[in-house]
This record gives C-alpha cells, sequence and structure tokens, in this order.
C-alpha cells in the first residue's frame, strides 16, 4: 500500500501533470471569453444584418413543423468565431514565435550527403558510397 501511495504522489508531483491542469484551467477560461465574443458581439451585429433581435429567433413551418434555421445559423457563426479566435489569438502568435526562437539559433551541421553518382543519402563521413561503391569526395 505504501508503494501504491508514494507511487501516486510521484505521479501528482510531475511537472508535466501541473502544465496539463494549467493548460485545461487557462483553455477554460479562454472558451468563456471567446464564448462571450461571439453570443454578445459577432452574433447582435449578424442578427442586426438579418433585421431580427437574435438569429436563435428565425424559424420557419412547413405542415406545423417548425425549422429553427436561425439557431444552426447561429451555432455556424460561432464555431467560425471560435475557429478564427483560435487561429489569430493562439496558431498565429506562436508560429511568430516559433519562428522567431528558430531564427536565433545556428542551423545543426548535416550528418549525411547525397552520392552524386546514385543520388543515395550516405554519411557525410563516407569516402565510398554504400550503394554503388563509387568514391565521394
Amino acid at each position: 500500500m505504501k508503494q501504491i501511495v508514494s507511487g501516486f504522489k510521484a505521479f501528482i508531483m510531475r511537472g508535466n501533470l501541473i502544465d496539463l491542469a494549467v493548460a485545461i484551467v487557462i483553455g477554460l477560461a479562454f472558451v468563456q471569453v471567446v464564448n462571450s465574443l461571439v453570443g454578445n458581439l459577432v452574433t447582435p451585429i449578424i442578427a442586426m444584418i438579418v433585421g431580427e433581435t437574435s438569429l436563435r429567433t428565425l424559424d420557419f413551418e412547413i405542415n406545423d413543423a417548425i425549422f429553427f434555421y436561425g439557431a444552426f445559423l447561429d451555432d455556424v457563426v460561432q464555431f467560425i468565431a471560435i475557429v478564427a479566435a483560435v487561429y489569430f489569438f493562439v496558431v498565429v502568435p506562436y508560429n511568430a514565435i516559433s519562428a522567431r526562437m528558430k531564427s536565433g539559433q545556428p542551423e545543426p551541421d548535416a550528418t549525411t550527403k547525397v552520392c552524386p553518382e546514385c543520388i543515395s543519402t550516405i554519411p557525410i563521413e563516407a569516402r565510398r558510397c554504400a550503394f554503388c561503391a563509387q568514391p565521394v569526395t
């Protein structure tokens, strides 16, 4: 039993578990902000263009069946806005930071080269190609 408790304690104290918990909390807060942005700003603007107070009120009826196409449109708008927010607030800054960090580091030395005779990839220290046996300079 003591071994199980100590193993559980070691598992809990691992850094990546704490990082994951922090990421989930931040992700949930980000979802709340994006939903507020879409629900309180984007959707009313689109509803104003359509001429309604809310997209969810748009519907039509055929043979006593009511089709709430406005709710579907509202969900599509929310999805597109969430994807756009994730792209512009997470993906674009991450790519910019990654590119900046990579530009500051020198390129690693190559460990392979191409044989000029058979165009095979061989180790850079090789003096003869392992595939065609031609001398390589």
